[in-house]
């Protein structure tokens, strides 16, 4: 038995660490701030994540998602116990809650002590229901409270350039700076790491770091007077940011012989190919992970290539350490969020990968951990990321104006004139839905949802009435305005600027429409069809030329097939055009809300056109839906038309223009193919799987489609990637074609 004394001194000790920590937990809130307790629980509840509930006069309720954001999230992660959150989930992913829903729009700047000091309609006031529930995903442990760790956020730290880079776009190197006491001071370089420099690298946007040249920042440290942190920095490299990292040694401050062997810390980065000044320069390696479905530079929903086709990841073990790594490899910076459940839209095909566990350091997300099974992994809970990307400042030189919010208004560019920067409007002519998205992505403002070629209706500014730029015409890649082709200095707008200036208005969320390629596959066949049944048809452009010379006792070969036309997007896919000016067809007795909704074309090998049909879309309706979704557009009674997010619309094979007219059409081997919204009349968050083609046989009696695929499908050119040993990794042809083989079996370590 220990001697009293002993006691006595652990119990003292006990009680100044539980002195210290109070000390340094408890803070006293504002008068009148609600008294609340936070817990998670639901469906797949683990002490890291669940939905969120709060206490509240006697009472459990919910949160609703409305205007939740990863700052709420972060609130309710302090208030709990921990860090921060890594992400947050809305639709009530861990189950639907009961009882009261005590907040609904919250708003957090993520300093708040509770989440009562959040801005939200007041408790109890909300019209959600319980499908709305949010939940928070994913935290990182408090450390404990005697342990040092840094709590600097990112508007606290900069990188201060030397005056012969303050140019330079993006600033890639320079003094590293910490705001403390509203005074900028530099740190000691005794301690500092590359994992350090990674970290802050990360934080601004840049995948990696690199040496600098010390001579002329040691030339320039003997001529300035210097202002020094009191603390070093100790980073292990797989930190999101700098307030990840833990203090290092304190720093004595004895005026300007402070660090006096050092100097202070200077980062110098390397940016990724798409923000180098050159693309010499940066990072250049083809990845083998993408980003789809987000609204801004540097997000969206993961997506890797395996076996020549991409598939999703699953968002079960999805953190910030790997979703940094998927940033990274694309040439970001670190991540600043881990998003899961489908929350930039959900994606079609296999589910590649699922518990992806990374340290943070590899070079691609093929080379993580994960596991090879994924069942019970739904595109529900399709992982995605947020990206630091670099300060280019690309909202500087766009602006929108006279909307009537900050989402629309006339177009105006910052262009040099006669020697000066003037602001302008942009030419209309050509002006669409492509060169409106560029817009939206390069202000940060999400999606376009409309173009417009007269803007007379909103009041810009009257000096900038002058057409600056014209004949814009954009990919949807770029991502700024000036990056898309256009006339240059030889301006050509005959209608000229002012009422005729280019218009946009954005939106924060967007449809994804997304053919499924297998019901095509399956549901393929061949009609002899006589002449005098295709009246209508024929007046609506669904035969071949030839046929306006056939006789009525002809036949028309048609190739027939379903098609299945999922919304995976965020919104709801609605025509563009308003319901009064629907265009009625006597004919079939129906409206058509876009005059070509799709288009179906017969290919040569060499992509030269042998046949085409179109579908006016007569008829955009919720078929079917997934579970728990109500259908909301319906044909019938000339009702609203449109494709609800999680739903799907059917054209039957048997339904009037649901085929190519394949008279004419000598046997051979084609591309079948079909495009959606082929005019991009109405904004989606991605374009890119709005194709699809097959590999198609014709004998002059029957027809096989096979091998059907949405998007581009990956070129293999010696490499590509497969599975070994729990990882994706790179191989030679000779590995592709042992996995190919091995397919379906467990893959053994191939070594090429």
């Amino acid at each position: 038995m220990p001697p009293p004394c002993s006691l006595l001194c652990r119990l003292a000790t006990l009680l100044c660490v539980w002195a210290l920590c109070q000390a340094q937990l408890d803070t006293k809130l504002p008068p009148g701030t609600p008294i609340i307790q936070l817990r998670l629980a639901g469906d797949k509840h683990k002490h890291y994540e669940g939905r969120v509930e709060v206490y509240y006069n006697g009472e459990w309720g919910t949160v609703c998602d409305d205007d939740f954001s990863i700052h709420a999230a972060n609130v309710v992660c302090r208030e709990l116990g921990y860090v921060e959150a890594v992400s947050w989930s809305p639709s009530s992913k861990y189950g639907k809650g009961e009882g009261r829903i005590w907040l609904d729009n919250v708003h957090c700047s993520g300093l708040e002590r509770t989440l009562a000091q959040c801005e939200s309609n007041g408790f109890g006031v909300s019209d959600c229901k319980h499908s709305e529930d949010v939940g928070v995903v994913k935290f990182i442990r408090l450390k404990p409270c005697f342990s040092q760790s840094l709590n600097v956020q990112v508007e606290d730290v900069r990188i201060r350039a030397i005056s012969s880079q303050r140019k330079r776009v993006p600033m890639t190197e320079g003094y590293l700076e910490v705001k403390d006491g509203g005074k900028w001071r530099q740190i000691c370089d005794l301690e500092w790491t590359e994992m350090n420099s990674r970290v802050i690298c990360g934080m601004y946007g840049f995948p990696g770091e690199k040496r600098y040249n010390t001579k002329v920042y040691k030339l320039l440290s003997k001529r300035r007077k210097k202002n020094y942190w009191g603390f070093g920095v100790n980073c292990t490299g797989n930190e999101a940011s700098l307030h990840g990292c833990k203090l290092g040694h304190k720093v004595e401050l004895r005026g300007n012989t402070t660090c006096e062997k050092g100097l202070p810390v200077v980062v110098n980065c390397v940016p990724g190919r798409a923000f180098a000044p050159s693309h010499a320069q940066g990072f250049s390696k083809q990845p083998l992970v993408r980003l789809r479905g987000g609204a801004n530079i540097g997000e969206g929903r993961v997506e890797v290539l395996k076996n020549g086709e991409w598939g999703t990841v699953c968002d079960d073990s999805w953190n910030l350490e790997a979703a940094t790594v998927v940033c990274r490899e694309l040439g970001f910076g670190s991540a600043k969020e881990a998003l899961t459940g489908g929350k930039l839209g959900q994606g079609m095909g296999p589910v590649h990968m699922n518990e992806v566990k990374c340290s943070g350091f590899e070079k691609s997300l093929t080379e993580c951990y994960f596991n090879r099974d994924a069942l019970g992994c739904s595109h529900e809970e399709d992982a995605a990321v947020r990206c630091n990307v670099p300060a280019m400042g690309f909202q500087n030189r766009l602006r929108l104006s006279g909307g009537r919010n900050p989402f629309e208004g006339r177009v105006e560019v910052l262009a040099e004139k006669n020697g000066s920067l003037v602001w302008g409007t942009v030419c209309s002519d050509s002006w669409g839905t492509i060169e409106a998205t560029v817009v939206c992505r390069q202000l940060g403002l999400g999606f376009a949802n409309n173009a417009f070629q007269e803007t007379w209706y909103w009041s810009g500014d009257v000096s900038a009435d002058d057409v600056v730029m014209s004949g814009v015409r954009c990919s949807g890649t770029e991502m700024t305005l000036a990056q898309c082709l256009h006339h240059g200095k030889h301006l050509d707008c005959p209608r000229g600027g002012g009422r005729f200036a280019a218009g946009v208005s954005c939106s924060e969320t967007a449809p994804d429409l997304v053919l499924n390629a297998q019901v095509v596959e399956h549901t393929t066949y061949l009609e002899d069809r006589p002449m005098y049944i295709l009246q209508c048809a024929n007046e609506e452009h669904c035969l071949s030329s030839s046929a306006a010379a056939a006789t009525s006792s002809s036949y028309r070969r048609l190739l027939r097939f379903s098609s299945q036309i999922h919304n995976n997007g965020l919104t709801d896919f609605r025509p563009r055009a308003a319901h009064n000016s629907w265009i009625w067809h006597e004919c079939h007795r129906h409206y058509h809300s876009m005059e070509v909704f799709t288009h179906y074309d017969l290919l040569s090998l060499n992509g030269t056109k042998v046949a085409e049909g179109h579908k006016a879309s007569f008829c955009l309706e919720d078929t079917q839906c997934e579970e728990g979704i109500e259908k909301r557009y319906e044909c019938a009674n000339f009702g609203q038309q449109g494709i609800t997010v999680g739903c799907w619309d059917t054209y039957r094979h048997d339904i009037d223009c649901q085929w190519i007219d394949v008279t004419d059409v000598v046997p051979g081997d084609y591309i079948f193919q079909v495009v959606i919204n082929p005019n991009f009349e109405v904004a989606e968050s991605d374009y890119t799987n709005n194709v699809m083609k097959c590999r198609c046989r014709y004998d002059g009696h029957r027809i096989w489609m096979y091998n059907c695929y949405i998007g581009e499908r990956p070129e293999i050119t010696g490499y590509n990637i497969i599975e070994c040993d729990g990882h994706l990794s790179c191989s030679k042809p000779f590995c592709l074609w042992m996995t190919t083989f091995q397919r379906g079996l467990n893959s053994e370590k191939i070594n090429a």
